[in-house]
């Protein structure tokens, strides 16, 4: 989130510059530019997560540290989540209903079969955040999924992913095309 902060004071900065070089008074910048600015903050609930809370948790903070136009943070109690994150014998999957809400399973059998925890769940909290599967892909592609292979544990998004999230929740990137259709299940 350092980037939203950063932008906002270089400009106040170059507003409070130009009006004194150029001799005409400029309004420093308001509130609402910093609310324009702000993360728009998805909630996710990882209670039905079993034993892979911790890499749900883990999989989220990845996603606040690589983008600033959206936040994940958990639901507060008795509050009602945008994502639901469950854990099932399946292979891990994604259902979305808009963007930055649906469902996200975490399944065992890909788990079982070696593939990382922490990636799976970035991955699929990458489906909810608007990006589509990019298969085959390499491991330096979040959203290349299970092609990438058992050795890959990279769970953060590259630039192009990062771009496409920014666009999506009106960061400083323009939407970009491929996003994820609404209403489906995405099965990795």
């Amino acid at each position: 989130m350092h980037v939203r902060k950063l932008t906002t004071g270089f400009a106040a900065a170059l507003a409070l510059t130009f009006s004194l070089v150029g001799g005409q008074a400029v309004a420093a910048p308001t509130a609402d530019a910093d609310s324009a600015l702000a993360a728009r903050v998805v909630t996710y609930d990882a209670s039905g997560s079993a034993e892979f809370r911790s890499a749900v948790d883990r999989g989220a903070a990845i996603w606040n540290e690589s983008v600033d136009a959206v936040e994940l943070r958990p639901a507060a109690a008795g509050q009602r989540a945008n994502i639901r994150v469950l854990a099932d014998n399946g292979w891990p999957r994604a259902i979305t209903t808009s963007l930055g809400n649906g469902t996200v399973y975490i399944g065992r059998q890909a788990v079982n079969e070696g593939h990382n925890t922490i990636r799976i769940s970035s991955h699929e909290l990458g489906h909810i955040l608007g990006l589509p599967d990019r298969k085959p892909g390499p491991c330096s592609s979040l959203m290349s999924g299970s092609t990438a292979g058992t050795t890959c544990t990279n769970a953060y998004p590259n630039a192009a992913e990062k771009a496409e999230v920014e666009g999506n929740f009106g960061g400083a990137f323009s939407r970009t095309a491929g996003a994820v259709p609404l209403n489906v299940v995405i099965v990795d």
